[in-house]
């Protein structure tokens, strides 16, 4: 029997969303998904606001504001850009400027110049804030600081606030790190959490709302729109989603573990973490080290679920633009076993005994403060460079994790 046009037209749709999902029926169905499949129900009547980026795309990869923006049931009528900006064509730590959005003729708003939150400006003429955006586990990416200084604002000026959400690709079992001390909040650490929270960005804002932890302790008329089939062991290839590059060198959903495992050492700009070549936040590297002496020395560690290979290379960008460097990649093998945080401060302890003369913390002195905020406080930096000694600094990555694990469960939406 002869097939006819629509029924190839029918096929070579079905074939495209297979492609667009990686080869594979997604397992999981993001917050856009469900406020998809439920009609926009929750957005009917009122003028939206939408802070997003690149990765906020339904599981078939199509742009939520392009979703939004068609959908006759939604007015969008504003867009914010975070860190990178709303189509991800900023550089990180570049201004993102308030502007045009050149597909849907939106006004967006900056969320990543002179200001960091939403101006009353800004919010006159919408009635909900959505945010859509691709969080990766980790405190120091400021997508999740944009989240609360949105609710907050939200608060102030009574605006709903609805969290599409998003899975967490360090699993949602991970917590490491201290949580921020006073003193040392800025936009990589702006709230009271561990440097990897275990949580997903819509767990994550209701941390935020329900404990107190936006300034002053305000609230914020906060809903999460829940994922499908998200499991807390997930790791983001179980999830069987594309990865979108949450950032220029986070371009692949496996890459979030390593910048855990390197990106604190990297804030001193004085060891190369693969940035600037084609392994961002996966080697530790110097014109002055032996690779195979270091590879040596970290595999002796016997530390679980990771192995240390010597790499040689010549980055095409950054402070060693064409300098020859060595050193070692980071090979992740256990993914449940392994301790990320700790590895760069592993590997410092190594480096201090092999390369004494070269002090990380005092060739990069102008960067401490830089280094703190990401620790989340200054008592890492002033006792690790006392001895380089890792077990010196344990407890104080330690202390706080228990606690946050067990006042988080309370607000988990996935098993």
């Amino acid at each position: 029997m002869r097939k006819s046009p629509i029924f190839f037209g029918l096929l070579i749709v079905m074939i495209t969303s297979m492609i667009y999902a990686g080869g594979i029926s997604p397992n999981v169905r993001l917050g856009i998904d469900i406020l998809e499949e439920n009609d926009f129900d929750i957005l009917k009547g009122k003028r939206v606001g939408l802070i997003t980026n690149p990765t906020g795309v339904n599981r078939y990869l199509k742009s939520t504001v392009d979703i939004l923006h068609e959908s006759p049931d939604v007015d969008l009528v504003a867009l914010y850009g975070p860190e990178h900006g709303v189509r991800g064509n900023y550089p990180g730590g570049e201004k993102v400027a308030n502007t045009i959005d050149p597909v849907t003729g939106i006004p967006v708003y900056s969320l990543y110049g002179k200001t960091r939150r939403p101006t009353e400006e800004s919010l006159k003429d919408i009635d909900v804030l959505v945010i859509d955006i691709q969080d990766i586990g980790c405190r120091s990416y400021t997508y999740i600081s944009t989240m609360g200084y949105c609710m907050e604002a939200a608060a102030e000026y009574s605006k709903e606030f609805v969290v599409l959400d998003r899975p967490n690709p360090l699993t949602g079992n991970i917590v490491e790190g201290a949580t921020v001390k006073d003193g040392f909040h800025s936009g990589v650490s702006a709230y009271k959490i561990p440097y990897v929270h275990g949580l997903t960005i819509g767990e994550l804002a209701q941390v935020y709302n329900e404990e107190g932890l936006l300034t002053d302790g305000v609230k914020c008329d906060l809903t999460v729109v829940p994922m499908k089939g998200w499991k807390r062991r997930m790791s983001f290839k179980d999830t069987g989603l594309s990865w979108v590059p949450s950032s220029p060198h986070i371009p692949e959903g496996s890459t979030p573990p390593y910048y855990v495992a390197t990106g604190v050492l990297g804030e001193l700009y004085k060891i190369n973490i693969g940035i600037g070549y084609t392994t961002p936040f996966k080697c530790y590297a110097a014109k002055w080290i032996d690779a195979q002496e270091l590879a040596t020395e970290m595999n002796k560690l016997g530390l679980a679920g990771v192995i240390f290979r010597p790499v040689f290379y010549r980055p095409y960008y950054g402070a060693d633009k064409g300098k020859d460097v060595q050193g070692v990649q980071v090979h992740i093998t256990d993914f449940k076993k392994v301790e990320l945080l700790y590895l760069q401060f592993r590997f410092m302890e190594v480096h201090h005994k092999l390369y004494p003369e070269y002090d990380l913390f005092e060739m990069g002195k102008n960067r401490w403060r830089m280094f703190d905020r990401v620790c989340g406080t200054d008592e890492i930096r002033l006792t690790f460079s006392k001895n380089y000694k890792f077990d010196d600094i344990k407890p104080l990555f330690e202390r706080d994790v228990k606690a946050f694990r067990e006042m988080s469960k309370k607000y988990y939406l996935y098993k």
